[in-house]
């Protein structure tokens, strides 16, 4: 395990950032508008957003880099700037973290299917080595390849974040099946261990999906199989359309509720995806102080 994780995870569990999709929405980023882009157009949001975790209390915050690959980037226009997109998103998250917090580069999927042939392995390791390379040479603290639904996608982002020596955590979708305990692709958290693992990540997770309560059976095994920290951020709850808005259902007093029995199932970091906001962190920082 890389000497950054023992350290943060040392005095328990490590608090993180919640939701940034949602966050750049109430900034007025429009829907179809590439989020990403606003590491260059609108850098005083993206800033907002990262400085508004630090100063709930969060100890490791991401970057709006989510969907800068060269493959999401090219539908709006930006494929020449995949460079300079992951490096202001650091640079934003690392100016709102100061001493604060560590900033985790944020690697999303490419938006291809392998299983289709809509891209080859060699194509998805270039673009994953073109966003990691930039990430770790703008100062970034560590990677987290997350919202992943394809392990084989998730081991080639891995790879290319590993080679940068950084810290590297990935984070899969665990949302289908019967029990909503699978990927899209029909991975098991087991099966997702045991492939990282053979890699050597520094922490494996699940993010997005579904809301707190579905994260805890998913903790659990996650945490039985694997011998490194687990990286936990779900939703706030499951999205509903009230009124043609995207409304989500679970408060922040209610997702805090379930957070010790996140941490029972073996959490070593916590936060939250789409629709939790900073009193979702504010909430769990002092549940944790208390």
């Amino acid at each position: 395990m890389h000497p950054l994780i023992e350290e943060l995870i040392k005095d328990g569990p490590v608090v993180t950032d919640g939701s940034w999709g949602t966050q750049l929405q109430k900034r007025g980023l429009d829907e179809g508008e590439n989020p990403d882009s606003w590491n260059l157009t609108h850098p005083d949001r993206v800033e907002s957003v990262a400085r508004q975790y630090v100063d709930a209390g969060s100890q490791v915050i991401l970057t709006n880099t989510f969907g800068a690959n060269r493959f999401i980037l090219e539908r709006s226009g930006y494929a020449d700037e995949v460079g300079a997109i992951n490096r202001e998103g650091v640079r934003l998250s690392k100016q709102a973290a100061g001493s604060a917090a560590k900033v985790f580069a944020s690697i999303g999927p490419s938006g291809k299917m392998l299983v289709t042939q809509e891209v080859t392995e060699d194509e998805l390791k270039d673009a994953f080595v073109e966003q990691a390379d930039v990430q770790a040479e703008a100062g970034a603290d560590g990677i987290v390849v997350e919202t992943m639904i394809d392990i084989n996608e998730s081991l080639i982002a891995a790879s290319a974040a590993k080679a940068t020596g950084l810290p590297v955590i990935v984070s899969m979708v665990y949302d289908a099946g019967k029990d909503k305990d699978r990927t899209m692709m029909g991975n098991t958290p087991e099966q997702a261990v045991e492939a990282l693992e053979n890699l050597a990540v520094d922490g494996i997770g699940a993010n997005c999906g579904q809301g707190i309560d579905g994260f805890i059976p998913v903790c659990r095994r996650l945490k039985a199989a694997a011998s490194v920290p687990i990286w936990m951020k779900p939703n706030a709850g499951i999205p509903e359309v009230v009124g043609g808005q995207t409304v989500f259902n679970t408060t922040a007093a209610q997702f805090a509720q379930r957070v010790p029995d996140l941490i029972q199932a073996g959490a070593g970091f916590i936060g939250g995806c789409c629709g939790t906001d900073e009193t979702f962190i504010e909430a769990i920082v002092q549940l944790l102080q208390v």
